[in-house]
């Protein structure tokens, strides 16, 4: 009896961990952007960008702004929901005098697109207005624009354009460097051919030095590889130098002559046999 029960218990305990890991894993799938539009027919230019934005699904931003009675904190996440008071909100708005918190955009209501070094992210469905905009939903609008040396930062609230019939939107702004265009490489075909010319260069060199060291034995300037080519050749861009850039004539006559046997006077024993005894 006991055994049975025990594994009736361990049972009834393994079905319950995986009920909870399923609600969790539910939970988390269904906390995340939806684009606007009827599912499997989403665009799949906003599914890539949604795609490029993963790495900041993980960060939260805030930012606060006004002074007295009239100032509002604005937490925003990307894909994820800002509030836990509020179901799928993606940016809220808290007023810090009485803790009142407004839904701008919902991340359930998505719309993404792109454009050269920059991203538009629109959240949908936030709550009513009042009395403004026809009393329509709120709408959050982040601009996200290309910085290279953050992955994103400088988040900021730009305005409310509520002044109008229908179509109000809070505009706010940020810099990411999900949002620059890939770098692409400015080398011409000759700085290519001279980079891979001088790389050759250094293998020759390096690899022959070490092999005449190491394998050869070789000391001094005999570590060098083909030392003798390569005096040859330098013998011979020598002599092509001189051939080309010599400034004189190559058959141009001595500057000095001869000294003939007239100049010369009489001869020396000659001169001589008045010393000779009589």
């Amino acid at each position: 009896m006991f055994p049975f029960y025990s594994c009736w218990r361990t049972g009834l305990l393994l079905l319950l961990l995986l009920a909870i890991m399923l609600r969790e894993s539910w939970q988390t799938e269904g906390k995340t952007c939806d684009l606007v539009g009827e599912d499997g027919r989403e665009s799949e230019r906003e599914l890539a960008l949604l795609k490029l934005m993963t790495p900041l699904y993980s960060k939260s931003f805030e930012s606060t702004v006004g002074q007295g009675p009239d100032t509002y904190v604005y937490k925003f996440r990307v894909c994820q929901e800002a509030s836990n008071h509020s179901s799928r909100a993606g940016l809220v708005q808290i007023n810090k005098s009485n803790g009142k918190e407004t839904v701008v955009g919902r991340i359930n209501e998505t719309h993404i697109f792109n454009g050269s070094n920059w991203i538009m992210l629109i959240y949908k469905g936030g709550d009513e207005y009042d009395s403004h905009c026809n009393k329509e939903q709120r709408r959050a609008v982040v601009m996200i624009s290309c910085n290279r040396h953050t992955l994103a930062d400088n988040f900021n609230p730009m305005f409310e354009e509520r002044g109008k019939v229908q179509d109000c939107f809070y505009l706010f702004e940020m810099d990411s460097s999900l949002a620059c265009t890939p770098e692409v490489s400015h080398l011409s075909v000759g700085s290519i051919l001279l980079v891979t010319f001088a790389s050759l260069v250094a293998v020759y060199i390096i690899g022959g030095f070490l092999y005449q060291r190491l394998v050869v034995g070789a000391k001094g300037m005999e570590q060098f590889p083909h030392l003798a080519f390569w005096q040859d050749v330098g013998n011979l861009v020598a002599d092509g130098c001189d051939f080309v850039c010599r400034s004189k004539p190559r058959n141009v006559p001595a500057t000095y002559r001869g000294v003939g046997d007239d100049q010369l006077g009489e001869d020396s024993e000659e001169r001589d046999d008045h010393l000779l005894p009589m």
